[in-house]
């Protein structure tokens, strides 16, 4: 499996609505439910208002379109990644996952997915 390292720094926010939310940037992740609405957003692109942050995130994506029929790819991955002890955001899209991995760990985690013969372009 190959998974394509997306080359931009990531936010992970809990913002109060969507007013502030720059939806044509190239990557935005929105997803809200009766309790909040998180953004995973450029770093760039965090919204001055929002509730609290984390930035320094960078990502990779699963290669390709991925069949729902497909069972266990997110979790072989992110089993690899905690058993290395490296933390994990998963989001998934229709087409596709997203893994995010905080700047400090993505060197790391890079190593041990290659280990397993996964792809890294």
């Amino acid at each position: 499996m190959e998974l394509k390292i997306i080359n931009k720094v990531f936010s992970v926010c809990k913002v109060r609505s969507a007013d502030n939310i720059k939806f044509d940037d190239e990557f935005c992740f929105v997803s809200k439910t009766d309790q909040e609405i998180s953004l995973v957003c450029e770093e760039s692109s965090t919204p001055a208002d929002c509730i609290v942050s984390e930035k320094g995130w960078k990502a990779f994506r699963l290669e390709g379109l991925l069949d729902f029929s497909l069972v266990g790819i997110l979790s072989k991955i992110s089993k690899i990644l905690a058993d290395n002890e490296i933390s994990i955001f998963a989001i998934s899209t229709f087409n596709t996952d997203y893994i995010l991995i905080k700047i400090e760990d993505f060197d790391k985690a890079i190593d041990a997915l290659q280990s397993y013969n996964y792809r890294i372009s």
